[in-house]
């Protein structure tokens, strides 16, 4: 009996510890969760729009693949060899190899064509030649013919009338025969000529068709226009390399970009297209060197957005031009951008998990050593904080927390007269804000212009 009562006295201590380990523990929890509060900030508020983007020079010379495709009904061809991308060019050196297949296939056809033609004009001059020389002889033959019934006309005159006719009448058809003969001589000679000639036309068109096939062979060996660095192009499905085929209607191999002016050529969300005009200021940084930072400017803005795959919603195409030079950037580095759609001047600021929503927008502030709910007006926000319009003095404490009992807390409303004047007047700002980044706007040149975009570059678009 004594050993029992001693291990329940040491169960019922053990339990009264932990007990009082667990509520000291909650209660420190609990004081630590109601002490997440800050306080109400005022000065300089800087909303920026962050979107990921993608080096590219501003201006570049394409690198093309045989301009004659088309006229020998070459309507594709894929690239067998290619330097590899960001190797460094001098003017005519080269860039890839196209295969030659269906090429030259069609040098052979051309050839087979070029022998058979060759064929009929030889043909053909030797049925010439045999058909004159029959003509010829045969006029020979009747040349000597009406030179007997000449003499026949000149041995009758002795003879009777009638006989004498006969041998005239006979020495006329004789010298109608050879006129005959001599005409139709002459007609084979025209005839053959024209045949001759529409041979040799045709021989002239095939082979002026092969040597154009030998010219466009030797262009299927790519080379480069001009001094740069070879950056492979895109086309509507992905990159173009090796394997890859070019068509006679984008006939682009590859780009020599002109690294002195760098864009970033981006994409923003429809939500936050509103905010984005030419002319904003953007803090740029280059993924592969993080350490660095760079300047740019907005200088064009899609009309229209377009459904691109990894993105949930629609996106709108924005062209950032870097403002400084640096060797080490090369084209499609990944970039971070954060386009700075406006600062406000001398505000008071709360970060975004103060703000709580109901019919209205509140806090719940620290007044007096209590907790009490405050109806606050709120302007506009960046990725972590909002600007307080009127609700707030600088320095007060506001909770980043819902607090126990939220319903039981008193609550301190504005003045339906403050908040009325008050969204007259942040109309009135917001129409000014809008009329500065139009007049901003006008000052960027027209200078680049996306090549696949899906509207035209720079007009505003507000929310």
């Amino acid at each position: 009996m004594p050993t029992f009562s001693k291990i329940s006295c040491s169960i019922i201590l053990v339990l009264s510890v932990l007990a009082f380990a667990s509520c000291s523990g909650g209660g420190k929890g609990k004081s630590q969760t109601k002490s997440l509060s800050t306080k109400v900030k005022k000065g300089e508020f800087k909303i920026y729009v962050a979107a990921t983007g993608e080096l590219k020079a501003k201006n570049s010379e394409e690198i093309k693949g045989p301009s004659g495709m088309r006229s020998a009904q070459i309507w594709q061809a894929t690239i067998s060899d290619m330097v590899p991308e960001g190797t460094v060019l001098k003017a005519g050196d080269y860039v890839a190899t196209l295969d030659r297949t269906e090429l030259e296939t069609k040098l052979k056809e051309a050839q087979t064509e070029i022998d058979k033609t060759q064929t009929q004009l030889e043909q053909a001059k030797i049925d010439t030649a045999i058909e004159l020389r029959g003509i010829r002889d045969d006029l020979v033959n009747l040349k000597f013919s009406m030179e007997e019934k000449r003499l026949q006309v000149e041995q009758s005159k002795y003879e009777p009338r009638m006989v004498i006719q006969q041998a005239e009448i006979d020495l006329e058809k004789s010298l109608r025969d050879f006129k005959q003969l001599e005409k139709r001589y002459e007609l084979t000679q025209t005839k053959t000529k024209a045949k001759i000639s529409e041979i040799l036309a045709t021989l002239s068109q095939v082979e002026l068709r092969r040597q154009r096939l030998v010219d466009l062979s030797n262009q299927f060996v790519v080379k480069a226009p001009k001094d740069g660095m070879v950056i492979y192009a895109r086309s509507w499905n992905g990159k173009v390399g090796p394997g890859s085929q070019i068509s006679t209607w984008d006939p682009v191999v590859a780009e020599l970009p002109d690294l002195s002016t760098m864009i970033s050529k981006t994409y923003v969300n429809e939500v936050d297209i509103s905010k984005v005009q030419k002319g904003q200021n953007v803090k740029i940084k280059v993924d592969a060197f993080p350490d660095r930072n760079y300047t740019g400017q907005v200088i064009t803005v899609a009309n229209v957005g377009e459904q691109l795959q990894g993105y949930d919603a629609k996106v709108f195409e924005v062209t950032v031009q870097l403002s400084e030079v640096d060797s080490i950037l090369r084209p499609a580095m990944t970039t971070s951008n954060e386009v700075l759609t406006y600062i406000f001047n001398d505000v008071l600021y709360v970060p975004l998990e103060a703000i709580q929503s109901d019919s209205i927008s509140f806090v719940f502030k620290k007044k007096d050593g209590k907790i009490v709910k405050q109806e606050v007006i709120t302007g506009e926000t960046n990725d972590n904080e909002v600007i307080i319009e009127h609700g707030l003095n600088e320095g007060e404490d506001v909770l980043l927390i819902i607090p126990d009992d939220p319903e039981l807390l008193p609550i301190q409303l504005i003045d339906k007269k403050i908040k009325d004047d008050l969204r007259k007047k942040l109309e009135a700002e917001k129409k000014k804000r809008q009329d500065e980044a139009l007049k901003r706007m006008k000052e960027v040149k027209e200078e680049y212009q996306p090549k696949n975009d899906g509207g035209g570059g720079g007009m505003i678009i507000f929310g």
